[in-house]
């Protein structure tokens, strides 16, 4: 597709690569003339803008020259010096000029532009070229055999390759070799070319077609095979590109015949040698992939020859082509539209009739208005392969259950083009969170063993705080014996306290004025022998009669309150209830309310009206005196008060009065809220709690699991996520919640299903699997998860073979599982998966029968079907049955890790015991738990043995230091591994090794 155009009949040349922004050079071309006949020349440099949309170029720096031009060619000599900084352009002139020119001069439009010049040769310049390697020698050829190598720092003593060859011809082509420095080559119309070596100083080789017919207009070497080149043929007899390789110069490796006329130009792609140009007399250009002798693209052209075409040094797409109608055109070979190019045309013709009237009567008309049909838009298609700059070297992805699928393009053997190239695919097993995993096993552990009281123990023993230590004591208490007298003793109740406090009582003061009755003496109570008048006889005649109530009532007015109750008593528990009731609600005092609530049952009362302050004391009256088919909802009650202030610790409580009525969701709810981390630990640390719990509440109650709720199930499915993206897919599996509709839920076992390679069905039935204890009910897993069928994962290594197919040997390493940090960078360790089990057997050791549930559970106790709080399954405060069942688990599956070499091993013991002792010093735990598991990374480099010996001596310096406690020293020693290494080799554990050493030199530990 065209992109830019220039109205010049001109030779050309790019800026070099190095050079910033993109130039193209154009000298007035000798042996031509435009339509104007003009005899002037210039010299104009022009910037490639791919930004603007127009086609013109933008003319940054022109001058008027005395010279017209057969070659140009711009080097990048002296770009590195202040002097030069848009290096030399090198022009041959048709007088046998060599011209050094300035081209920063030319754009900042000073006018001594020329930095030298020679007339060495005897005729015409045709031929320039710029050494690669050197690019302060020139080679250019002339008239009669001349070929000079020009050295730019001393121009004015030019040598010559060897002796003139003969007979004496013209010069057409030079070329410097692409690999190596001293080989050059020209060529001549005569069709021979001539191969020289520069340290020789002799010619080595010549090379022409037996035919006779090889008029040679263009010269290229291959970029990357040293030892071929290529010769194109402007004779219309013999219209042909020839490939030649001089390992066997007698005939051409190959001929690339498409050209119905002669070849005026080729160009060789520095970016891909699998793209050649070439320009002919039948008004084509052509790109061809000179390894298979195919046409890869034809460019859009005019109707005229183009003689120059050159690939753009620092675009690889871009190409230019100089034609003899008058342009130089700019294309792209990556495709595209020419709809804006169709229009500019149509702008141009409809801009140059102008406006004025055509019939001399001085009047203006309006534009004019061409009727004309819409230029359609036309679709270039691209080359018909990549082009090797847009090719990947290398390439990596993320696939699903924590695979990397990484690729590499091996570089293909230049000498070899024609041989296919392999294409190796890694599947390797990223594991990042080592101690996510290394707890879930644990969990699963514990899940097949039952041995829930010793994992409670274990989390309250490791709590790194009091409330976390709280929530696990609550939890253990769920599986032991007289769960409600636990909760009262954590709640600080104890009886045998109680007991013994009540087993001593306070001596009661006397009256003032009452003498105390002394030991031993009785009180007679005297009957009284008539009825008294006033209240008590009205008390006395109702008594009489047998009216109680009357009897209650004339007390309650009397404000005889005991008498009231004694009555009330005698008179039936429908007059005692109501007594009761008049009682409490003229009676006020510190315990009223809670007297009351223990006489009348009324505790819901209490909990919505007492001080949350006290909500311990309003937690253990619950425990004490509720209902079985009360007390979920109660506790349910007074969390949703606490979870709903302000105050945090309070929220934070309202996770324990969860616990203790078995509400799963509304424990989730309250913890996420309470805990704000983000982090795979942290949600380890609630599904912990969340299958502690749900285990609790079916062992106890025997009862069904409710639907789980969009929280849970939010967080259960994140939970398998992550255990899926660190490999562990078949536990993944078992954790997602199975009697629940969340689209999320259901998408991800589809994706781990399939991923497992089974089938995901709507709802997959759940084997029934034997217990190592048999008892009356079988135990139940705890989300449902289908039974997935076992598959045989791949290993963390595996190694693909795209077209063609070739053996990878068998002495082949595969890489290493990755440990990059995700969210920290841990220790290493997953599951080792078990072997595979047929369906029919039993199931004892099968790898997916973790968290097993009864598969048709017992009646469920009346009494407890709902609660305030929704899905509750159960109290396990309340009535309990059977002991839970010992479970079954997925055994882990397990990374074998290389150990670290004995040498090194002094490195991870001294950054380790450094950090322990500042934690005994008192400092942030967290801090350094954190900075001792981002040294993992170091740790893996020392076992992969990837670091430099430099850094490995450094760090051993460092150590030294560490040990006579000279930090300052092994901060100077850090310092200096820092500035002087890879920053890539050392970004992951540098910097945290210098905040622990920091840390320690202000301890002095």
């Amino acid at each position: 597709m065209k992109l830019k155009e220039i109205n010049r009949t001109a030779i050309q040349s790019w800026s070099p690569a190095q050079h910033h922004p993109v130039y193209l050079a154009a000298g007035t071309s000798a042996q031509q003339l435009d339509a104007s006949f003009s005899t002037s020349a210039s010299l104009e440099i022009f910037e490639l803008d791919l930004a603007e949309p127009s086609l013109d170029m933008k003319l940054r720096g022109a001058y008027s020259s005395s010279h017209r031009y057969h070659k140009l060619a711009w080097g990048p000599h002296g770009m590195d010096a202040q002097g030069l900084p848009s290096g030399v352009l090198i022009a041959g002139g048709e007088n046998g000029d060599v011209i050094l020119y300035d081209p920063a001069k030319i754009i900042a439009g000073h006018g001594d532009v020329v930095i030298a010049q020679s007339n060495k040769h005897s005729g015409p310049v045709r031929a320039l070229d710029v050494n690669s390697f050197q690019d302060n020698l020139v080679a250019s050829g002339g008239n009669e055999s001349e070929i000079y190598i020009w050295d730019l720092n001393n121009f004015g003593s030019p040598m010559t390759p060897g002796p003139k060859t003969q007979p004496l011809e013209d010069i057409s082509c030079v070329a410097w070799n692409r690999q190596v420095q001293h080989i050059l080559a020209s060529a001549s119309p005569s069709g021979r070319a001539s191969i020289w070596d520069l340290r020789k100083n002799d010619l080595i080789i010549k090379v022409s077609d037996h035919s006779n017919r090889m008029h040679c207009s263009g010269l290229e070497w291959n970029p990357e095979v040293a030892t071929q080149l290529v010769l194109a043929s402007e004779d219309d007899r013999m219209p042909v590109i020839q490939i030649w390789d001089l390992r066997f110069a007698t005939s051409p490796l190959k001929v690339l015949e498409n050209h119905t006329r002669g070849v005026l130009a080729i160009a060789w792609s520095l970016a891909d040698p699998e793209l050649l140009l070439s320009c002919g007399k039948d008004n084509r250009i052509l790109c061809w992939n000179p390894n298979t002798a195919e046409v890869l693209y034809e460019l859009p052209t005019s109707t005229q020859w183009c003689f120059d075409i050159q690939w753009c040094p620092r675009n690889p797409a871009v190409l230019s082509a100089a034609a003899f109608d008058g342009h130089i055109s700019i294309y792209s070979i990556m495709g595209g539209s020419s709809q804006a190019f169709s229009q500019t045309q149509a702008d141009t013709i409809s801009t140059s009739f102008g406006n004025m009237d055509p019939f001399g009567m001085g009047q203006t008309l309006p534009p004019l208005q061409l009727s004309q049909a819409p230029p359609a838009s036309t679709t270039i298609t691209p080359l018909k392969k990549p082009p090797k700059w847009i090719r990947r070297p290398v390439g990596a992805s993320f696939a699903f259950g924590g695979k990397l699928v990484s690729l590499e393009n091996i570089k293909p053997n230049p000498q070899q083009p024609q041989q296919p190239t392999a294409h190796v695919v890694h599947i390797s097993q990223v594991i990042t969170e080592t101690t996510f995993l290394e707890r879930s096993a644990q969990l699963q552990a514990t899940l097949a063993a039952g041995s829930f009281v010793d994992f409670c123990q274990e989390k309250m023993d490791s709590a790194q705080n009091e409330f976390e230590k709280t929530v696990w004591s609550f939890l253990k208490v769920n599986f032991e014996n007289d769960a409600r007298g636990k909760y009262l003793e954590l709640l600080g109740y104890k009886k045998e306290e109680l007991a013994a406090k009540e087993a001593a009582p306070p001596a009661e003061a006397s009256l003032p004025g009452e003498a105390p009755v002394p030991e031993g003496i009785k009180l007679r109570q005297t009957v009284v022998g008539f009825v008294p008048s006033g209240v008590d006889g009205l008390i006395t005649q109702a008594l009489l009669t047998g009216d109680f109530q009357g009897a209650v009532e004339l007390c309650l007015h009397d404000n005889r309150m005991a008498d009231s109750i004694i009555l009330a008593i005698a008179g039936g528990a429908e007059l005692l209830e109501k007594t009761q009731r008049k009682y409490f609600t003229k009676t006020h005092s510190k315990i009223t309310k809670l007297i009351s609530a223990v006489v009348m049952r009324d505790w819901r009362d209490v909990l919505q009206t007492c001080e949350l302050q006290n909500w311990k004391e309003a937690l253990a009256a619950v425990m004490t005196y509720a209902q079985p088919e009360e007390f979920s909802s109660l506790c349910d009650l007074l969390g949703c008060r606490l979870e709903a202030v302000e105050d945090c610790t309070l929220q934070a409580q309202a996770c324990l009065c969860y616990i203790c009525a078995g509400n799963v969701e509304k424990l989730v709810t309250c913890w996420t809220r309470a805990q704000d981390r983000h982090c795979p630990l942290s949600l380890q640390d609630l599904v912990e709690k969340v299958v502690v719990l749900r285990k609790a509440v079916e062992q106890n109650q025997e009862s069904d699991p409710c639907a789980v709720g969009l929280l849970l199930g939010e967080k259960m499915s994140q939970y398998a996520s992550l255990l899926a993206s660190q490999g562990s897919l078949t536990n993944a599996i078992a954790y997602l919640p199975q009697n629940t509709e969340q689209v999320a839920v259901q998408q991800l076992r589809d994706r781990l299903s399939r991923a497992l390679g089974q089938q995901a069905p709507a709802a997959a039935p759940v084997a029934q699997l034997p217990s190592p204890q048999p008892t009356a009910a079988q135990p139940r897993q705890l989300f449902t998860p289908a039974q997935p069928s076992m598959v045989t994962q791949q290993p963390f290594s595996v190694h693909y073979t795209l077209f063609p197919l070739l053996q990878v040997p068998e002495n082949y390493t595969p890489p290493s599982p990755i440990m990059a940090p995700i969210f920290s960078p841990l220790g290493a360790g997953d599951p080792q998966q078990p072997p595979y089990m047929p369906p029919g057997q039993a199931q004892n050791q099968a790898p997916y029968q973790g968290m097993q549930q009864q598969m048709a559970p017992p009646p469920m106790n009346p009494g407890m079907l709902k609660t305030r709080g929704g899905s509750v399954e159960g109290a396990p405060g309340a009535p309990t049955g059977d002991t839970i069942q010992p479970l079954q688990s997925i055994p882990a599956e397990k990374i074998t890790m290389k150990p670290i070499p004995d040498e090194h091993l002094v490195l991870k013991n001294t950054f380790e015991g450094l950090i322990h002792n500042q934690i005994i010093s008192g400092q942030t735990k967290r801090k350094l738990d954190d900075a001792n598991k981002r040294l993992e990374a170091l740790y893996d480099k020392l076992r992969e043995q990837t670091l430099s010996p430099a850094i490995i001596g450094g760090l051993h310096n460092m150590v030294q230091c560490i040990e006579s406690r000279s930090y300052v020293e092994s901060l100077n020693i850090h310092t200096h591994i820092v500035s002087s290494s890879n920053f890539s080799e050392t970004s992951a554990f540098m910097p945290v090794l210098k905040v622990v050493l920091t840390q320690a030199n202000k301890l002095g530990v």
